[in-house]
């Protein structure tokens, strides 16, 4: 309606600044706000370069990247409470259990980085390994679950593995002082940090064992079903800008560090710099554009949650997930 405002008031005046005035309304930026899923990290770079190097402005969005509150993102974003959000498979697909509304639009790396890392000094070099030692971690019903078939799987037994709950706290000064012997981190971030600091440590790689669990997408980007439904462009717009902010963090790793820095400068340099390397080579799969997701992936990890009765009921993984915004190019 503004718009149409312009146009006939310019007809009536002819007048050449007019056009001018209609022009800068045209390209006003519409207000898009995106919740992280934890701290500004390299898991973000893309994001974060997409808004140092001015994609989102070109796509007329001006984004507000906000960190999570309490509630956390994925539940503000089901709620309305802002547009996009980062998240993870685990959280989302019990949120669709639960009939929230929340759909991944792209998977942030294409694989799942995790590993158990532990003190080298206690020669745990294999799942079985974890008998008898203690896992220190959030408490979670998925964590004692992934250990727990790590270590059958190994033809260990599981029952001989004590949790705790230690929450998020250093990792380092828990192993050294022995109040557990492993924990869940992630290798891009985690466990740099730990050989940067020159502690010596060995890890189980999730990857190495997809035989016994299942590889899942975490982080992803995440909207709501309404969102897609009443404005599809605006998606596409977020999408498509954000997918070049991680094609540039794959293609100079580098510079992306340097943008995430400029965004977060509260961030470690040297581990950012270090971090960003090693990611840009799991953003994406070699042959494949950024963002995309495979359905066997949902499907299976979907299972291994039933299965585990970490969800109650069957979730439409097609409901899940799209590839539909993801730029081919």
């Amino acid at each position: 309606m503004k718009r149409l405002i312009v146009a006939l008031a310019c007809l009536a005046l002819v007048a050449g600044g007019c056009a001018d005035d209609a022009s800068d309304n045209a390209a006003e930026q519409r207000k898009v706000t995106l919740m992280l899923d934890w701290t500004p990290n390299t898991n973000h770079s893309g994001i974060y370069v997409a808004k140092h190097k001015g994609y989102y402005d070109k796509a007329n969005l001006d984004v507000e990247i906000l960190q999570p509150g309490e509630q956390g993102a994925l539940a503000a974003l089901g709620s309305g409470s802002v547009d996009f959000a980062v998240s993870v498979q685990e959280s989302l697909i019990p949120a669709q259990a639960q009939g929230v509304p929340v759909v991944s639009i792209a998977a942030i790396l294409s694989t799942n980085t995790s590993s158990l890392v532990s003190l080298a000094s206690d020669n745990i070099t294999r799942p079985k390994d974890l008998e008898g030692k203690t896992y220190g971690g959030y408490g979670g019903e998925l964590e004692q679950h992934l250990v727990k078939s790590l270590i059958q799987c190994d033809g260990g037994d599981p029952s001989k593995v004590k949790f705790i709950d230690v929450g998020n706290v250093d990792y380092r000064t828990g192993l050294e002082q022995n109040n557990y012997d492993f924990v869940w981190v992630f290798d891009g971030w985690d466990v740099l940090r730990l050989r940067q600091q020159s502690v010596a440590v060995n890890t189980i790689s999730f990857a190495a064992n997809f035989g016994c669990i299942p590889d899942w997408y975490t982080p992803l980007l995440a909207t709501t079903e309404k969102k897609i439904s009443d404005d599809k462009d605006l998606v596409s717009a977020f999408t498509d800008a954000t997918a070049q902010g991680y094609r540039d963090a794959i293609a100079d790793p580098s510079a992306a560090s340097d943008a995430l820095l400029a965004g977060a400068p509260e961030l470690d340099p040297t581990l950012v710099k270090e971090s960003s390397k090693y990611l840009a080579k799991y953003y994406a799969k070699p042959g494949q554009p950024w963002g995309v997701q495979d359905k066997a992936v949902w499907t299976r990890f979907e299972e291994f949650l039933r299965t585990a009765k970490l969800t109650e009921k069957p979730v439409d993984v097609d409901k899940a997930f799209t590839n539909q915004f993801i730029p081919q190019s």
